[in-house]
């Protein structure tokens, strides 16, 4: 049965223990978590403080089941400067670590980028380079995964990279490795294709999905809205989703919270998810 998750990226100004509480109060399962430079769970955290995150969720009746990270937007796997590189493969190592301490089953990697409208720093690099880089680099990040027994999902994002579900599936593929698949993000795919065509595509190989929805209409970041309220086919992308035989997490990742009375996306969403995952009109 699939599971009823959200992002730690949904709340505002809130601690980690904070947010559990809220999470569970509107009925959801679990958090993905978030690994950053500063915080509560962060590049240098300690074992105890990570058992304290950990113990702030059990006590909380909330499950830990994923590990996502924004440093990949200061740090690419396809950089063209190799000590870049390097630091992007060894936050991906300490992503994967931290999933083991938490008890996560999935870390989400950004497999690297082309360029990035809100990341221009990055640059721009040769999408052959990129392609090849990110292939050698997410192959040793595969073996990694297998040792520290964490998945990761690659995430299909607004990178300029892995465009369409073929080049998707055959990167997945090229790699050939059980410890590697699809993060399958819903909304992030409604700029340029349709969200149902990928998850028919990719099929076995999703490991998590996020939920998110926009419209089309409105371009770039501006078009991503809350749930039901863009294009997203979600009967369709369901349906899909049980033709593939899934039955894991569905993680709304609802950026950015509402700048007022935040704490309402939480509950908005949790209902929004409700409907689409029970087929109410």
């Amino acid at each position: 049965m699939m599971k009823k998750g959200i992002s730690i990226w949904s709340f505002r100004g809130k601690s980690l223990q904070e947010s559990f509480a809220l999470a569970k109060k509107a009925d959801f399962d679990g958090v993905e978590v978030a690994l950053a430079e500063d915080g509560e769970i962060r590049l240098d955290s300690s074992p105890n403080g990570l058992k304290q995150v950990k113990r702030q969720a059990d006590d909380a009746g909330i499950e830990l089941y994923s590990v996502a990270s924004g440093l990949y937007w200061k740090y690419s796997l396809t950089s063209d400067d190799p000590a870049q590189r390097a630091k992007a493969e060894s936050v991906a190592k300490t992503q994967l670590d931290t999933a083991a301490a938490l008890g996560c089953e999935t870390v989400l990697i950004v497999p690297g980028a082309v360029s990035v409208c809100f990341a221009p720093e990055l640059g721009v690099v040769s999408y052959d380079k990129a392609y090849e880089r990110s292939v050698e680099a997410m192959g040793r990040l595969a073996g990694y995964a297998a040792k520290v027994k964490v998945s990761i999902g690659v995430e299909n994002v607004w990178n300029n990279f892995l465009l369409s579900p073929l080049e998707m599936r055959d990167f997945i593929d090229k790699i050939d490795s059980p410890w590697l698949g699809s993060y399958f993000d819903v909304g992030n795919v409604l700029y340029t294709g349709y969200p149902e065509q990928w998850i028919q595509i990719l099929g076995k190989r999703i490991k998590k999905v996020h939920f998110k929805d926009y419209r089309r209409a409105a371009g770039c970041l501006d078009g991503f809205v809350d749930l039901l309220a863009g294009d997203t086919d979600y009967p369709a992308v369901i349906s899909a989703l049980k033709n593939t035989g899934y039955d894991g997490w569905l993680t709304a990742e609802m950026i950015p919270p509402y700048r007022h009375y935040s704490d309402t996306i939480v509950y908005n969403t949790s209902r929004a998810m409700d409907s689409i995952i029970g087929g109410s009109k």
